[in-house]
């Protein structure tokens, strides 16, 4: 990828904010630098934030969501699909600018384009299927109606893995159930969302249907939005700690909410698992994003007869990786996303070696520019160990064994956390029973992705409450109302 086409791209990016379906100057005066992870120089500077640009932003949502909310359903879904199309022709742009201010691999960020443009096109169809129903009352003397309306204003908070994704799976819904949105993305990684903004002006979203808030003092913009009483609706994906914070902000307005937290995935491997799709499945749901994903399987729990095959498999797969700027070709595990991110890997991986862990793969930062950590594999993680009780957030996979079905329940549910599980087994009534047994809101059986616009995404214990995407989806941004009626033929 030339230097000319990376630069031609980020000329086309707003830098400033977007607020009334303008692009408007930040009264702080301030600036963010975004940084390229994989080489740590400055690809682009944009506007940040204010206090008193949120309270713009925020006047704007308010101002608007009466006429977005009686906006035709039909009208509102054809502008998502309108975006929708529109990704498609921008595809390319918008996967090297997720490369270069993220740092994934090219070809995972166009995975990533065709995963954030499903939210559009999902919302897009579901938006003319909001429903309700009509009926007598048990007594017979009233027809009760119910409707489904929007919630009003909503303030969506994404984090920096997943640049389009996170803006689509939560954009998309707000705007096809009739709410108006503000979304602050991560300060490490605003530019997708600003390119993103652009698109739906130019898919023809009205002015001040949504606005766009980029700051490096999240707390301060956040604040005053959440504690202001025309906001309705609350949506943050990112750390279980700061999701408390914000659940206890938006306990004051009795706020709906939506939090996707952290995530401490178990990966449990039985002795009657097919290997080569265990594999597989873990080369994806360890590695993909560079391991920087809250489904990303954090503890590989495998039965103690097949744990050294599957060690020895998994280590050959991983020195096979090529580490490298995600616009080079062939590579396949870019950068993390900045240096804290790096001095935490390693002082997980350091800390289980230090226990007893046998390291099989990697272990070290890499020498030179930019922010990259080996592919890493440990064998026999004693318990106690930090890497079994933390989100990792990198490339690093660490195996566990257990004896029995007990055994591995107990090792898997082993955790405040209860995002997603991976099971791999041939026995179909262990399938079912660990259905029910592991403790999280989804599981991959025999898969390594679960992600999916159509299915419900999110999970129980410390890992949030609500579901984005799917037909529950739609619904975080409805509110339900009844009313009763005389009967008719009295």
């Amino acid at each position: 990828m030339s230097e000319a086409t990376e630069a031609e791209l980020l000329t086309k990016i707003p830098h400033q904010l977007f607020i009334g379906g303008e692009w408007v100057d930040s009264t702080s005066g301030r600036s963010i630098d975004v940084i390229d992870p994989a080489t740590g120089r400055v690809i682009k500077t944009i506007a940040d934030a204010s206090v008193e640009d949120g309270a713009r932003a925020m006047d704007a949502a308010a101002e608007t969501q009466a006429s977005w909310g009686a906006t035709a359903p039909r009208v509102r879904g054809e502008i998502l699909r309108g975006a929708f199309d529109l990704l498609q022709e921008r595809a390319d742009e918008f996967a090297l600018l997720m490369t270069l201010e993220m740092g994934k691999p090219l070809a995972e960020s166009r995975g990533e384009v065709t995963y954030g443009g499903e939210f559009l096109r999902w919302f897009s169809e579901e938006a003319v299927r909001i429903s309700g129903r009509y009926g007598s009352n048990p007594e017979g003397t009233g027809r009760m109606i119910v409707t489904q309306l929007p919630v009003g204003p909503s303030f969506l908070i994404t984090p920096w893995n997943f640049p389009l994704a996170m803006a689509t799976r939560k954009i998309a819904p707000a705007l096809a159930a009739g709410c108006t949105a503000i979304i602050k993305p991560a300060e490490l990684t605003p530019l997708t969302t600003l390119y993103f903004a652009k698109l739906l002006q130019d898919a023809g979203l009205p002015a001040g249907v949504l606005g766009v808030l980029t700051t490096s003092t999240s707390s301060a913009v956040s604040g005053p939005i959440i504690a202001d009483p025309r906001l309705r609706k609350l949506s943050f994906t990112g750390s279980t700690p700061v999701g408390i914070s914000l659940l206890k902000q938006a306990a004051d307005g009795i706020l709906r909410t939506s939090m996707e937290l952290g995530g401490n995935a178990p990966f449990v491997v039985f002795e009657d698992a097919d290997l080569d799709k265990a594999v597989d499945g873990a080369m994806l749901a360890k590695f993909r994003n560079i391991g920087q994903a809250c489904t990303a399987a954090n503890r590989f729990i495998v039965h103690e007869s097949v744990a050294a095959e599957f060690a020895s498999r998994v280590t050959a797969r991983v020195k096979e990786f090529r580490i490298g700027r995600g616009t080079d070709d062939g590579v396949t595990i870019g950068p993390l996303i900045n240096e804290s991110a790096v001095e935490k890997a390693d002082e997980l991986v350091q800390d289980a070696v230090s226990r007893g862990a046998t390291l099989l793969a990697g272990g070290s930062r890499v020498d030179g520019e930019g922010t990259f950590y080996e592919p890493t594999v440990l064998s026999d993680v004693q318990p106690g160990s930090d890497i079994l009780r933390e989100e990792i957030f990198g490339p690093v996979l660490s195996i566990i064994p257990f004896t029995d079905e007990a055994d591995a329940v107990a090792k898997a549910n082993d955790t405040e956390y209860g995002l997603v599980s991976y099971v791999f087994t041939k026995d179909l009534a262990r399938g079912q029973r660990l259905v029910e047994s592991i403790q999280t809101g989804m599981m991959g059986l025999n898969v390594g992705v679960v992600s999916n616009a159509a299915a419900p995404f999110g999970g129980v214990k410390q890992s949030g409450i609500g579901r984005e995407g799917g037909l529950e989806g739609i619904n975080e941004y409805l509110s339900t109302k009844y009313v009763l009626t005389p009967n008719p033929f009295a």
